[in-house]
């Protein structure tokens, strides 16, 4: 029983990170250039259960089977697939087509990457982003875009170096979101199914366990 318990709870912190997940997708649905990200679940190895109530001297050890004690997070996938590409007008905004980042200069020179061309001019008459970081002249890309580590506000790092390229940019126009709204609210809704059904059980493990404290009390 507590190991039943201990499986559900594993699965209900599964389901509430895929919550998070797909509210974070679901907010940035308009965000330019943002990349939508899936959770990989995978259920876990079985393990051998026994125990030692064998024997007249309940000490002999038993072979019980196999127990699964749930799901595990296997990786955070982040799907890079270009948005849709909309005309904006503004000389300001710019979309790569195809492949490669804008390379970012942050405050602490930390060097960041983005899908999201939504800039504007500071009072230097230089490119920056709306939270004012620097936009450097160059296309940045990498062969494994898993490698990248999201900073949040469509900026990722890499410990992998980048190699430039010669990108084709749009100027006047802005990468949608890559969110597929449909999608996501389907997601939710089977997230939400989960959630019900994992509660359930535990309610039925609850009243189980309180039936046994109970019976063994009145023994």
């Amino acid at each position: 029983m507590i190991r039943s318990l201990y499986t559900v709870n594993r699965n209900m912190n599964i389901l509430q990170k895929k919550q998070e997940n797909t509210s974070a997708n679901i907010t940035n649905v308009n965000t330019p250039g943002y990349k939508f990200q899936d959770i990989v679940q995978s259920t876990m190895e079985s393990q051998e259960m026994i125990n030692y109530a064998g024997g007249k001297d309940a000490n002999r050890r038993q072979v019980l089977g196999e127990f699964v004690y749930g799901n595990e997070i296997d990786e955070i996938y982040k799907n890079f697939e270009q948005g849709i590409l909309q005309e904006t007008g503004n000389p300001q905004d710019y979309a790569i087509v195809g492949n490669g980042f804008f390379t970012i200069q942050m405050d602490d020179d930390t060097i960041a990457y983005t899908r999201n061309g939504n800039f504007k001019l500071n009072d230097n008459n230089e490119l920056v982003t709306m939270d004012g970081y620097l936009v450097l002249d160059e296309i940045s890309d990498f062969a494994d875009y898993q490698n990248l580590t999201s900073m949040g506000n469509t900026l990722f790092t890499s410990d992998e170096a980048p190699f430039v390229i010669e990108g084709e940019v749009k100027q006047g126009f802005l990468e949608s979101s890559n969110v597929v709204i449909v999608d996501e609210l389907v997601r939710m809704i089977e997230i939400s199914r989960e959630f019900e059904a994992n509660q359930k059980l535990l309610h039925a493990a609850d009243e189980t366990l309180s039936k046994a404290v109970n019976e063994v009390g009145r023994v």
